[in-house]
């Protein structure tokens, strides 16, 4: 199995998770990456070296940074200064190409990544499924998408969603380990609370406290992941897959397939041990071109 039948096969029915391998793939540059954006922080805030020295996750080191700069900085002033870094990205053909065969093929894409290269790419707006419990601190129901064609239902069209914040609301971005046990806690909260309003109360899977959001997509879509790392520090998006796969058990009616698309992980690897045990298929490719060029998405 390869990138290319995985889209071809999968076509009317699928949601793209894009990690930062998209922005770091056939670039000049190694800037374009959430470590590098970190390291001039620390540089700029003079807390110590801008090395992330082994044993400590990119999460750890940012609430360190924060911790260590004191009255220098606020949290919120660290996380305007990371969306002004990411200001000047711009969309390379392989963005253009993705995106548009996702606006093609009205699948939804789900993004780590806070800026908005992505949107860029395929001329977004930004857009909301509903007005109603809006905040700025979790834009949850805020997507980039085409004003033409909104949505309501995210499962419904394209729409690109930011699983850890958007540069747009500053306050929404997600760079500590702090900021992602909020987001455990809010998703939380729709899944396992609120009577027949809870995603695991099984009365509805399209009337539930979060179908407005882009969890919605994660537990009604096939998911094809791509360009992240998915490593330990991304507790979030690990814990939402352990959720989907105890989604599922209960009703393995509702079950949705899901692929996590890699280059050099090795079999026996943890990584792969957790995401076969949560239902995440490993594909392996040669090269990122098998991922990203223009003759897989084209």
């Amino acid at each position: 199995m390869d990138m290319r039948s995985l889209l071809n096969r999968n076509s009317s029915d699928i949601a793209l998770i894009i990690g930062n391998g998209i922005n770091r793939y056939d670039s000049s540059s190694t800037s374009n990456s959430w470590e590098a954006l970190l390291r001039k922080l620390a540089r700029k805030y003079h807390t110590g070296t801008g090395n992330i020295p082994a044993g400590i996750s990119l999460t750890e080191f940012y609430d360190v940074l924060e911790l260590k700069s004191g009255s220098k900085i606020s949290g919120l002033s660290l996380q305007k200064d990371f969306c002004e870094i990411m200001a000047g990205w711009k969309p390379r053909d392989h963005h253009r190409h993705i995106a548009k065969w996702a606006k093609d093929a009205r699948a939804p894409i789900l993004t780590t990544n806070f800026e908005n290269v992505l949107g860029n790419a395929v001329e977004c707006e930004l857009l909301r499924t509903t007005a109603k419990g809006f905040t700025d601190y979790y834009p949850w129901t805020s997507y980039y998408g085409d004003n033409n064609n909104p949505l309501t239902n995210p499962c419904d069209g394209f729409g690109i969603w930011h699983i850890n914040g958007m540069e747009h609301y500053h306050r929404s971005i997600r760079l500590g380990l702090s900021h992602y046990m909020g987001s455990v806690g809010r998703a939380r909260a729709w899944l396992h609370r609120g009577k027949d309003r809870r995603l695991f109360s099984g009365k509805s899977p399209d009337n539930w406290a979060g179908k407005n959001t882009w969890v919605h997509i994660i537990f009604n879509s096939p998911l094809l992941i791509f360009g992240l790392a998915l490593e330990e520090n991304e507790v979030f998006f690990r814990w939402l897959l352990i959720e989907r796969a105890r989604y599922f058990k209960k009703f393995p009616d509702r079950s949705k397939k899901a692929w996590y698309v890699h280059t050099n992980e090795k079999d026996g690897s943890g990584k792969l041990f957790f995401l076969k045990g949560v239902g995440v298929q490993p594909v392996k490719v040669n090269s990122y071109d098998d991922i990203y060029s223009a003759q897989i998405w084209g």
